[in-house]
């Protein structure tokens, strides 16, 4: 299954890649993450929840990040199973900054540009066993949601960080 697409986020390159590769942000930003611990240089064991219709499931796996370009673009690749299935994906993240002039109330508080982050993914991702019987319709639709769900809630925290 390929997947792709792409969000905002509203930091700084620099500062999205950090929070991108933070283990305790990142955990709180997944949905379904019960633990995110790493367990070598950018290497995390992780264990998730998943719901796919009627099937739940833990799932147990590695996340490992690889080809780093700091703060333009990496690699994830992902590996897990658990009772109802395996999950296997590689993805390419690319952070590009996007520059937007600020004139409305209160621009003398603010800079005149603001800067945000488009991050654009692109990758790959196998299923198997009870979980890719399910149909690959609601795979894709559960895939997206779930991402679309990560870049939101990982959007709030950005916006609540202090550095």
């Amino acid at each position: 299954m390929k997947i792709s697409g792409s969000y905002t986020l509203p930091v700084a390159p620099e500062r999205a890649f950090q929070i991108l590769q933070d283990p305790a942000i990142l955990a709180q930003a997944m949905p379904g993450c019960e633990s995110l611990e790493k367990i070598g240089p950018d290497e995390y064991r992780m264990k998730m929840k998943v719901l796919l219709a009627a099937l739940s499931g833990q799932f147990e796996g590695k996340v490992r990040i690889a080809d780093q370009a700091p703060p333009t673009s990496f690699r994830l690749i992902v590996e897990g199973s658990g009772r109802i299935g395996f999950l296997k994906g590689d993805g390419l993240l690319k952070l590009l900054p996007r520059y937007t002039d600020y004139t409305g109330p209160g621009a003398e508080a603010r800079t005149s540009t603001e800067v945000s982050t488009l991050v654009s993914y692109e990758g790959d991702a196998q299923v198997g066993g009870t979980m890719a019987a399910v149909g690959q319709r609601l795979i894709d639709g559960t895939a997206k949601m779930m991402i679309k769900k990560f870049f939101d809630k990982l959007a709030g925290l950005a916006r609540n960080l202090t550095w």
